[in-house]
């Protein structure tokens, strides 16, 4: 029997996902259809998100559905999408068609590639450094540009120090994320490899419900939700499970 039950939310869409930019560090709002994907959820705690709209956005629709906007939410930066640097508002397939479909492929996908830099003249370089949020941010913390593995030293340390003893405490606290972000725990706690991680595909708005074990290690394979009945089974499984502790 599990001793935990965890649900992992990737963010609701954004303005910028249909349009199919690179967004990474540029706070991007919600698209219409974003809004209408998680509007339900289950009793819990606390929240765990970025400090980006589309993940903060995901965790307010929840809150506000289940008539729970009181309940606190910790954000930070440690938990945003990856950076894509130079990337950053380019289009997709324009990208490809100028640097080649393999050359942008080593940039989305490789585990420790990072994208070109993104220089002071880009024209969100001001928008993201000189953002409040990341105002005690050193030159060290603050990226230009992130692979998935830059990414994983930055998100980890923060689910080991802050949410794994919340989870340990046996609290009700879902973690709204971003895709490359949630990669990170996932592979963290399925242990996967480099190579595997990179293939993984997580769509907007989608859920992942972990069953662990003591030690934290999932006792079964990752269950997906589907878009449409993502949240709402996800929360009742959390909510069961606290019921059960009572």
């Amino acid at each position: 029997m599990a001793a935990y039950k965890r649900v992992l939310i990737r963010h609701c869409e954004s303005s910028w996902n249909p349009e199919s930019y690179f967004s990474g560090w540029y706070d991007s709002d919600r698209s219409p259809v974003g809004h209408e994907e998680v509007k339900h959820g289950g009793p819990f705690d606390t929240c765990f998100t970025s400090v980006q709209k589309r993940a903060i956005h995901t965790f307010w629709t929840v809150l506000d559905a289940t008539d729970q906007m009181w309940l606190p939410g910790v954000g930070t930066w440690r938990l945003n999408e990856r950076h894509y640097g130079g990337l950053t508002d380019l289009d997709k397939a324009e990208t490809a068609a100028k640097h080649g479909e393999a050359q942008v492929k080593i940039w989305k996908r490789s585990y420790d590639v990072p994208p070109p830099p993104m220089e002071p003249y880009h024209p969100f370089y001001s928008n993201i450094s000189k953002d409040r949020r990341y105002a005690d941010l050193t030159e060290d913390h603050l990226p230009s540009c992130e692979s998935l593995k830059d990414t994983i030293a930055r998100a980890l340390p923060f689910w080991k120090e802050k949410i794994v003893p919340q989870i340990k405490e046996r609290k009700q606290v879902p973690i709204a994320v971003h895709g490359n972000s949630l990669h990170c725990i996932v592979k963290h706690l399925e242990g996967l490899s480099k190579e595997a991680i990179i293939e993984l595909n997580l769509p907007t708005a989608t859920s992942i419900v972990y069953e662990l074990d003591e030690s934290l290690k999932p006792i079964r394979h990752t269950q997906f939700l589907g878009n449409e009945e993502t949240v709402p089974k996800a929360m009742e499984a959390v909510a069961a499970q606290g019921k059960a502790k009572k």
